[in-house]
Protein backbone atom coordinates (compact mmCIF):
# COMPACT_ATOMS: atom_id res chain seq x y z
CA UNK A 1 0.00 0.00 0.00
CA UNK A 2 1.26 3.45 -0.93
CA UNK A 3 1.56 6.43 0.78
CA UNK A 4 -1.04 8.07 -1.33
CA UNK A 5 -3.40 4.79 -0.80
CA UNK A 6 -3.01 5.29 3.46
CA UNK A 7 -4.14 8.40 2.88
CA UNK A 8 -6.88 8.03 0.46
CA UNK A 9 -8.20 5.17 3.19
CA UNK A 10 -8.30 7.12 6.30
CA UNK A 11 -10.83 7.09 8.93
CA UNK A 12 -13.34 10.59 8.33
CA UNK A 13 -15.50 11.99 10.98
CA UNK A 14 -19.12 11.38 9.31
CA UNK A 15 -22.32 14.20 10.58
CA UNK A 16 -24.01 10.21 10.63
CA UNK A 17 -21.55 8.45 12.53
CA UNK A 18 -20.24 10.10 15.65
CA UNK A 19 -17.09 8.73 16.47
CA UNK A 20 -16.11 6.54 19.03
CA UNK A 21 -14.36 8.46 22.06
CA UNK A 22 -10.74 7.14 22.67
CA UNK A 23 -8.24 6.88 25.63
CA UNK A 24 -5.04 5.90 24.25
CA UNK A 25 -2.64 4.36 27.13
CA UNK A 26 0.35 5.43 25.58
CA UNK A 27 1.75 8.15 23.44
CA UNK A 28 5.53 10.10 23.36
CA UNK A 29 4.21 13.25 23.07
CA UNK A 30 6.74 15.10 24.29
CA UNK A 31 9.58 13.04 23.04
CA UNK A 32 8.52 14.23 19.64
CA UNK A 33 8.36 17.46 20.26
CA UNK A 34 12.03 18.08 22.26
CA UNK A 35 13.97 15.26 20.80
CA UNK A 36 12.81 15.26 17.40
CA UNK A 37 11.97 18.76 17.11
CA UNK A 38 8.29 18.17 16.06
CA UNK A 39 5.55 21.02 16.63
CA UNK A 40 2.71 18.78 17.69
CA UNK A 41 0.61 21.29 17.21
CA UNK A 42 0.80 20.88 13.00
CA UNK A 43 -1.81 19.79 11.04
CA UNK A 44 0.08 16.07 10.32
CA UNK A 45 0.39 16.04 6.67
CA UNK A 46 2.31 19.48 7.09
CA UNK A 47 4.06 18.11 9.94
CA UNK A 48 5.38 15.44 7.31
CA UNK A 49 5.93 17.40 4.19
CA UNK A 50 8.32 19.75 6.34
CA UNK A 51 10.40 16.90 7.61
CA UNK A 52 10.59 15.52 3.98
CA UNK A 53 11.88 19.19 2.68
CA UNK A 54 14.13 19.57 5.19
CA UNK A 55 15.53 16.32 4.64
CA UNK A 56 15.25 14.81 7.62
CA UNK A 57 15.67 11.01 7.15
CA UNK A 58 15.96 8.22 9.43
CA UNK A 59 13.14 5.98 11.07
CA UNK A 60 9.16 7.35 11.74
CA UNK A 61 10.89 10.75 9.33
CA UNK A 62 8.47 12.31 7.12
CA UNK A 63 5.77 9.52 8.07
CA UNK A 64 4.74 10.49 11.66
CA UNK A 65 1.06 9.44 12.70
CA UNK A 66 0.03 11.67 15.74
CA UNK A 67 -0.30 15.72 16.13
CA UNK A 68 -2.87 17.52 18.13
CA UNK A 69 -5.06 18.11 15.74
CA UNK A 70 -5.15 14.58 14.60
CA UNK A 71 -5.74 13.38 18.13
CA UNK A 72 -8.74 15.59 18.11
CA UNK A 73 -9.87 14.32 14.80
CA UNK A 74 -9.98 11.04 15.71
CA UNK A 75 -11.50 11.77 19.53
CA UNK A 76 -8.83 10.71 21.33
CA UNK A 77 -9.81 12.34 24.37
CA UNK A 78 -7.24 11.63 26.89
CA UNK A 79 -4.10 9.79 26.42
CA UNK A 80 -1.45 8.26 29.56
CA UNK A 81 1.38 10.44 27.56
CA UNK A 82 5.70 10.20 28.54
CA UNK A 83 8.34 12.16 29.73
CA UNK A 84 11.22 9.64 28.88
CA UNK A 85 14.75 10.52 29.11
CA UNK A 86 17.56 7.52 29.68
CA UNK A 87 20.73 7.05 31.34
CA UNK A 88 21.03 3.14 29.90
CA UNK A 89 20.88 1.47 26.72
CA UNK A 90 22.25 1.88 23.38
CA UNK A 91 21.81 5.51 22.24
CA UNK A 92 19.52 5.83 19.35
CA UNK A 93 18.81 8.98 16.91
CA UNK A 94 15.57 8.88 18.80
CA UNK A 95 16.30 8.35 22.10
CA UNK A 96 20.19 9.53 23.39
CA UNK A 97 21.64 8.13 26.11
CA UNK A 98 22.37 10.75 29.00
CA UNK A 99 25.77 11.04 31.11
CA UNK A 100 24.11 10.85 34.41
CA UNK A 101 21.00 11.00 36.05
CA UNK A 102 21.42 14.82 37.21
CA UNK A 103 21.28 15.30 32.97
CA UNK A 104 18.03 12.81 32.27
CA UNK A 105 16.17 14.71 35.04
CA UNK A 106 16.38 17.90 33.38
CA UNK A 107 15.47 16.66 29.88
CA UNK A 108 12.48 15.19 31.63
CA UNK A 109 11.94 18.22 33.01
CA UNK A 110 11.92 20.09 29.82
CA UNK A 111 9.13 17.78 28.67
CA UNK A 112 6.94 18.35 31.76
CA UNK A 113 7.58 21.77 31.02
CA UNK A 114 6.38 21.72 27.37
CA UNK A 115 3.12 19.71 28.89
CA UNK A 116 2.69 22.52 30.70
CA UNK A 117 3.14 25.24 28.16
CA UNK A 118 0.60 23.48 25.57
CA UNK A 119 -1.71 23.56 28.66
CA UNK A 120 -1.39 27.21 29.13
CA UNK A 121 -2.11 27.76 25.17
CA UNK A 122 -5.46 25.45 25.62
CA UNK A 123 -4.03 22.65 23.63
CA UNK A 124 -4.01 19.73 26.00
CA UNK A 125 -5.06 19.85 30.13
CA UNK A 126 -2.55 17.71 32.30
CA UNK A 127 -5.02 15.51 34.08
CA UNK A 128 -3.65 15.18 37.89
CA UNK A 129 -6.48 13.46 39.97
CA UNK A 130 -9.90 11.98 39.16
CA UNK A 131 -11.99 15.03 39.68
CA UNK A 132 -10.15 16.87 37.19
CA UNK A 133 -10.20 13.48 34.85
CA UNK A 134 -14.09 13.03 34.90
CA UNK A 135 -14.72 16.66 34.28
CA UNK A 136 -12.37 16.79 31.51
CA UNK A 137 -14.20 13.44 29.55
CA UNK A 138 -18.40 15.28 30.56
CA UNK A 139 -16.33 17.95 28.15
CA UNK A 140 -15.70 15.36 25.61
CA UNK A 141 -19.28 13.81 26.10
CA UNK A 142 -20.90 16.62 25.45
CA UNK A 143 -18.96 17.29 22.37
CA UNK A 144 -19.74 14.50 21.13
CA UNK A 145 -23.40 14.30 21.18
CA UNK A 146 -23.69 18.06 20.42
CA UNK A 147 -22.51 17.04 16.80
CA UNK A 148 -18.79 16.17 17.45
CA UNK A 149 -17.07 18.96 15.09
CA UNK A 150 -13.70 18.67 15.04
CA UNK A 151 -13.40 22.48 15.08
CA UNK A 152 -14.70 22.79 18.21
CA UNK A 153 -13.11 19.49 20.14
CA UNK A 154 -11.57 19.72 24.00
CA UNK A 155 -8.51 20.05 24.44
CA UNK A 156 -6.66 16.81 24.69
CA UNK A 157 -6.40 15.30 28.05
CA UNK A 158 -2.84 13.76 29.84
CA UNK A 159 -1.68 11.80 32.44
CA UNK A 160 1.60 11.94 33.00
CA UNK A 161 3.80 8.78 32.94
CA UNK A 162 7.30 8.55 33.08
CA UNK A 163 8.78 5.86 31.02
CA UNK A 164 11.82 4.17 32.69
CA UNK A 165 12.90 5.78 35.78
CA UNK A 166 16.64 7.09 35.15
CA UNK A 167 15.34 10.57 35.34
CA UNK A 168 14.94 9.94 39.06
CA UNK A 169 18.46 10.20 40.59
CA UNK A 170 17.38 8.83 44.03
CA UNK A 171 13.71 7.04 45.48
CA UNK A 172 13.75 10.87 47.49
CA UNK A 173 13.21 12.58 44.46
CA UNK A 174 9.73 10.66 43.73
CA UNK A 175 7.53 12.54 45.84
CA UNK A 176 9.22 15.99 44.03
CA UNK A 177 7.93 14.18 40.89
CA UNK A 178 4.48 13.17 42.22
CA UNK A 179 3.99 17.07 42.95
CA UNK A 180 5.05 18.11 39.73
CA UNK A 181 1.91 15.79 38.45
CA UNK A 182 4.17 12.62 37.53
CA UNK A 183 1.33 9.55 37.99
CA UNK A 184 2.47 6.46 36.36
CA UNK A 185 5.70 5.28 36.78
CA UNK A 186 8.01 2.50 34.91
CA UNK A 187 10.86 1.34 35.93
CA UNK A 188 12.88 0.51 33.23
CA UNK A 189 12.66 0.91 29.18
CA UNK A 190 14.98 -0.67 26.38
CA UNK A 191 18.24 -2.63 27.87
CA UNK A 192 19.78 -1.91 30.93
CA UNK A 193 18.71 1.21 33.79
CA UNK A 194 18.82 2.26 37.05
CA UNK A 195 16.60 0.39 39.03
CA UNK A 196 15.80 -2.93 36.91
CA UNK A 197 16.42 -4.64 34.06
CA UNK A 198 14.41 -3.95 30.83
CA UNK A 199 13.68 -5.13 27.56
CA UNK A 200 16.46 -6.95 26.44
CA UNK A 201 18.45 -7.62 29.31
CA UNK A 202 17.76 -10.21 31.34
CA UNK A 203 17.65 -10.24 35.42
CA UNK A 204 15.59 -8.90 38.33
CA UNK A 205 15.62 -4.90 40.47
CA UNK A 206 18.63 -3.35 41.11
CA UNK A 207 19.70 -2.29 44.39
CA UNK A 208 17.84 0.82 44.63
CA UNK A 209 14.31 -0.72 43.03
CA UNK A 210 12.78 -1.85 46.37
CA UNK A 211 13.27 1.60 47.16
CA UNK A 212 12.11 3.15 44.53
CA UNK A 213 8.30 1.31 44.64
CA UNK A 214 8.18 1.76 48.31
CA UNK A 215 8.49 5.41 47.72
CA UNK A 216 6.08 5.66 44.79
CA UNK A 217 3.68 3.90 47.11
CA UNK A 218 3.75 5.74 50.01
CA UNK A 219 2.94 8.92 46.78
CA UNK A 220 0.14 6.64 45.84
CA UNK A 221 1.48 6.19 41.84
CA UNK A 222 0.80 3.52 39.81
CA UNK A 223 3.54 0.80 38.57
CA UNK A 224 3.80 0.21 34.71
CA UNK A 225 5.06 -2.72 33.89
CA UNK A 226 5.90 -2.74 30.48
CA UNK A 227 9.55 -3.34 29.54
CA UNK A 228 10.42 -5.07 32.66
CA UNK A 229 12.48 -8.26 32.57
CA UNK A 230 10.81 -11.48 33.14
CA UNK A 231 12.66 -11.50 36.53
CA UNK A 232 12.76 -7.96 37.42
CA UNK A 233 8.48 -8.43 36.38
CA UNK A 234 7.90 -10.68 39.15
CA UNK A 235 10.23 -9.78 41.80
CA UNK A 236 8.39 -6.00 41.53
CA UNK A 237 4.71 -7.62 41.70
CA UNK A 238 6.53 -9.42 45.02
CA UNK A 239 7.24 -6.25 46.38
CA UNK A 240 3.72 -3.96 45.17
CA UNK A 241 0.75 -4.10 46.31
CA UNK A 242 -0.88 -0.86 44.71
CA UNK A 243 -2.20 -0.49 41.14
CA UNK A 244 -0.18 -2.13 38.38
CA UNK A 245 -1.05 -1.31 34.26
CA UNK A 246 0.75 -2.71 31.10
CA UNK A 247 0.85 0.55 28.64
CA UNK A 248 1.60 -1.20 25.67
CA UNK A 249 1.88 -4.31 25.79
CA UNK A 250 0.91 -7.45 23.65
CA UNK A 251 1.18 -11.29 24.33
CA UNK A 252 4.26 -13.11 23.60
CA UNK A 253 2.03 -16.48 22.56
CA UNK A 254 1.08 -14.75 19.50
CA UNK A 255 4.33 -12.97 19.06
CA UNK A 256 7.30 -14.38 20.59
CA UNK A 257 9.84 -12.19 22.14
CA UNK A 258 10.85 -10.79 25.56
CA UNK A 259 9.11 -7.60 24.83
CA UNK A 260 6.27 -9.22 25.11
CA UNK A 261 4.27 -10.96 28.41
CA UNK A 262 3.31 -14.31 28.50
CA UNK A 263 0.56 -15.51 29.11
CA UNK A 264 1.52 -16.21 33.33
CA UNK A 265 1.98 -12.63 33.36
CA UNK A 266 -0.59 -11.12 31.72
CA UNK A 267 -2.57 -13.21 34.24
CA UNK A 268 -0.74 -11.51 36.84
CA UNK A 269 -2.26 -8.30 35.27
CA UNK A 270 -5.28 -9.20 35.15
CA UNK A 271 -5.56 -10.86 38.70
CA UNK A 272 -4.34 -7.59 39.94
CA UNK A 273 -7.09 -5.34 38.43
CA UNK A 274 -4.87 -3.92 36.05
CA UNK A 275 -5.34 -2.76 32.44
CA UNK A 276 -3.55 -4.13 29.34
CA UNK A 277 -3.27 -1.62 26.40
CA UNK A 278 -2.60 -3.26 23.13
CA UNK A 279 0.53 -1.52 21.13
CA UNK A 280 0.15 -1.02 17.36
CA UNK A 281 4.11 -1.28 16.84
CA UNK A 282 4.21 -3.60 13.61
CA UNK A 283 6.97 -5.71 14.65
CA UNK A 284 4.57 -6.23 18.06
CA UNK A 285 1.90 -7.72 15.84
CA UNK A 286 3.30 -10.20 13.76
CA UNK A 287 6.18 -12.90 13.84
CA UNK A 288 9.40 -12.77 11.99
CA UNK A 289 9.46 -9.17 11.37
CA UNK A 290 12.68 -7.84 10.67
CA UNK A 291 13.10 -3.89 11.09
CA UNK A 292 13.82 -1.72 8.46
CA UNK A 293 12.73 -4.94 5.93
CA UNK A 294 9.38 -6.08 6.29
CA UNK A 295 6.70 -3.78 5.02
CA UNK A 296 3.38 -2.84 6.64
CA UNK A 297 1.77 -4.49 4.06
CA UNK A 298 1.75 -7.86 5.94
CA UNK A 299 -0.07 -6.77 8.94
CA UNK A 300 -2.98 -5.07 9.58
CA UNK A 301 -4.91 -3.78 12.23
CA UNK A 302 -7.19 -6.73 13.06
CA UNK A 303 -3.63 -8.02 14.29
CA UNK A 304 -4.28 -5.57 17.32
CA UNK A 305 -7.61 -7.37 17.48
CA UNK A 306 -5.92 -11.27 17.79
CA UNK A 307 -3.77 -9.85 20.95
CA UNK A 308 -6.84 -7.86 22.50
CA UNK A 309 -9.14 -11.18 21.88
CA UNK A 310 -5.85 -13.33 23.61
CA UNK A 311 -6.57 -11.33 26.38
CA UNK A 312 -10.37 -11.46 26.89
CA UNK A 313 -9.66 -15.12 26.70
CA UNK A 314 -7.39 -15.09 29.76
CA UNK A 315 -9.36 -12.98 31.68
CA UNK A 316 -13.00 -14.34 30.61
CA UNK A 317 -13.82 -10.67 30.35
CA UNK A 318 -13.29 -7.50 28.44
CA UNK A 319 -12.60 -5.42 31.61
CA UNK A 320 -9.16 -5.78 31.18
CA UNK A 321 -8.09 -4.54 27.77
CA UNK A 322 -7.47 -1.20 26.18
CA UNK A 323 -5.44 0.70 23.44
CA UNK A 324 -1.98 1.34 24.59
CA UNK A 325 -0.94 2.42 20.65
CA UNK A 326 2.74 3.89 21.17
CA UNK A 327 2.76 5.40 17.85
CA UNK A 328 5.18 7.95 16.67
CA UNK A 329 7.29 6.13 19.60
CA UNK A 330 10.22 6.36 17.07
CA UNK A 331 8.55 5.06 14.25
CA UNK A 332 5.89 5.96 11.86
CA UNK A 333 3.60 4.57 9.27
CA UNK A 334 6.68 2.37 7.97
CA UNK A 335 6.13 0.08 10.84
CA UNK A 336 2.30 0.55 11.37
CA UNK A 337 -0.59 -1.70 10.02
CA UNK A 338 -1.24 -0.90 6.54
CA UNK A 339 -4.69 0.68 7.36
CA UNK A 340 -3.41 2.65 9.62
CA UNK A 341 -2.06 6.55 8.31
CA UNK A 342 -2.77 8.20 11.51
CA UNK A 343 -3.81 7.61 14.80
CA UNK A 344 -7.16 8.89 13.99
CA UNK A 345 -7.38 5.59 12.41
CA UNK A 346 -8.31 4.11 15.83
CA UNK A 347 -11.91 4.84 14.84
CA UNK A 348 -11.42 2.03 12.55
CA UNK A 349 -11.21 -0.28 15.21
CA UNK A 350 -14.67 -0.58 17.02
CA UNK A 351 -15.71 -2.35 13.67
CA UNK A 352 -13.20 -5.05 14.03
CA UNK A 353 -13.99 -5.68 17.33
CA UNK A 354 -17.41 -6.29 16.47
CA UNK A 355 -16.43 -8.30 13.45
CA UNK A 356 -15.18 -10.51 16.27
CA UNK A 357 -17.75 -11.12 18.29
CA UNK A 358 -17.30 -7.86 21.13
CA UNK A 359 -20.44 -6.39 22.28
CA UNK A 360 -21.23 -2.62 22.13
CA UNK A 361 -21.00 -2.39 25.90
CA UNK A 362 -17.24 -4.58 25.47
CA UNK A 363 -16.28 -2.42 22.15
CA UNK A 364 -16.73 1.06 24.40
CA UNK A 365 -14.64 -0.88 27.37
CA UNK A 366 -11.74 -1.31 25.15
CA UNK A 367 -11.84 1.83 23.69
CA UNK A 368 -12.01 4.24 26.29
CA UNK A 369 -13.80 2.45 29.25
CA UNK A 370 -11.89 0.46 31.25
CA UNK A 371 -8.56 3.03 30.91
CA UNK A 372 -11.43 5.98 32.80
CA UNK A 373 -12.50 3.23 35.39
CA UNK A 374 -8.91 2.08 36.34
CA UNK A 375 -7.97 5.71 36.28
CA UNK A 376 -11.22 7.00 38.15
CA UNK A 377 -9.40 4.71 41.05
CA UNK A 378 -5.70 5.00 41.22
CA UNK A 379 -5.80 8.77 40.79
CA UNK A 380 -6.21 10.97 43.98
CA UNK A 381 -9.72 11.70 44.92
Amino acid sequence: MTDLDRRAARWTPSPDTPPVLVVDGHLDLAMNALLWNRDITQDVDALRALERAEGITGPGRGCGTVTIPELRRGAVGVSIATVLARTGGAPTPALPRYATAEIAYGMAQGQLAYYRMLERQGHLRVLSGAAELRTHWGDWVAWREAGARVDAAPPHGIVLLMEGADSIPSPEHVAAWFDDGLRVLGMTHYMDSTYAHGTGTEGGLKPHGPDLLAAMREVGMVLDLTHLADESFWQALDLWDGPVIASHQNARALVPGQRQFDDDQLRAVIERGGVIGGALDAWMLVPGWVRGETRPDVVGLSAIVDHLAHVCELAGNARHVAIGSDLDGGYGTEQTPRDLDTIADLQKLPALLRERGFASGDVDAVMHGNWLRFLDGALPG
